[in-house]
């Protein structure tokens, strides 16, 4: 660390209140420490500390130039404690769990490029219900969760959030795609897709519908994202999902989002959150950024 001594010796005099105290915690000889000083006021052009007859007391030059020296002796251990965890991402696994539409679209993509920078870090993606995921992030059982509307939590740390709206999904080919947005008059013409009862997606879509006065009956329910996005690609059927659920499916021309242009979905908060206060590795303070990396590529 360039000058690590002598900002050692500056924090520590500091601290100690006399450089007697601060050689003996330092093992240094007080002298030593004091021609430092001597030298680096000389530098300077003003006192860095004030000769009291019982020790040594900050002058404002000294202060302004302790906050420098603290705040630099911070970062360098920072930046050291970041060298060492390089040494982590030689080996390791990082775990996030998240719904089954994240899974196969925005985390699966996000983890085949960080697998690719980072061969021998192991990722674990785990699917499952959003009240979940703030469990297995609490217990230690994930480093990182991606969902919709996850429960709110004083343990859980937001990294990134956004209101996605839940929207029309449709085969390309469907004859509702030709137009940019879509009344929700329209889709009561086409067979419906809702997520069943024990999925929140249900309440949100149905209450809707009902808002609208609207009398429709599903043709299929399911709890199943991936059932959802297939049942959609193979027929005329519409699911309501948001763009984030069909990353991979739009990529391959499979399925196309379209929003409700007369109603608006209450919200569908998609976040991706880790466990607050905890020390959080290198590796997946990475994946974390990856995935904000897909995430921010598809907010325009």
């Amino acid at each position: 660390m360039l000058h690590s001594r002598l900002l050692r010796y500056i924090d520590e005099v500091a601290r100690s209140g006399s450089i007697r105290a601060a050689g003996e915690k330092l093992h240094i000889a007080p002298s030593a420490i004091n021609k430092h000083l001597l030298q680096l006021e000389e530098e300077i052009g003003e006192p860095l500390f004030e000769r009291l007859p019982r020790g040594l007391r900050p002058t404002p030059a000294g202060e302004i130039l302790l906050a420098h020296v603290r705040k630099t002796i911070l970062d360098y251990r920072q930046v050291e404690a970041e060298i060492r965890d390089l040494k982590t991402l030689q080996k390791g696994e990082v775990i996030i769990a998240t719904l089954t539409g994240l899974a196969s679209g925005i985390a699966s993509t996000a983890a085949a490029t960080f697998g690719a920078n980072h061969p021998h870090i192991k990722i674990s993606i785990r699917v499952m219900f959003a009240r979940d995921i703030a469990d297995a992030l609490a217990s230690g059982e994930a480093d990182l969760g991606l969902g919709f509307n996850l429960p709110a939590s004083p343990q859980l740390e937001s990294l990134w959030e956004k209101d996605t709206s839940l929207g029309a999904v449709i085969a390309p080919g469907h004859a509702l795609a030709r137009m940019d947005s879509i009344p929700l008059a329209y889709c009561t013409s086409y067979p419906l897709i809702f997520a069943d009862r024990s999925m929140l997606m249900h309440g949100i879509v149905a209450d809707t519908f009902e808002e609208a006065g609207l009398d429709i009956e599903p043709a299929f329910r399911t709890n199943s994202i991936e059932t959802m996005k297939r049942l959609a690609a193979a027929s005329d059927s519409i699911a309501f999902l948001s763009k984030y659920d069909i990353v991979e499916e739009h990529r391959q021309e499979v399925l196309t989002y379209r929003p409700i242009r007369d109603r608006v979905f209450s919200k569908n908060v998609l976040s991706l959150v880790r466990r607050e206060k905890q020390g959080h590795g290198l590796a997946s303070r990475l994946l974390a950024e990856e995935i904000m990396s897909v995430l921010g590529g598809m907010s325009g």
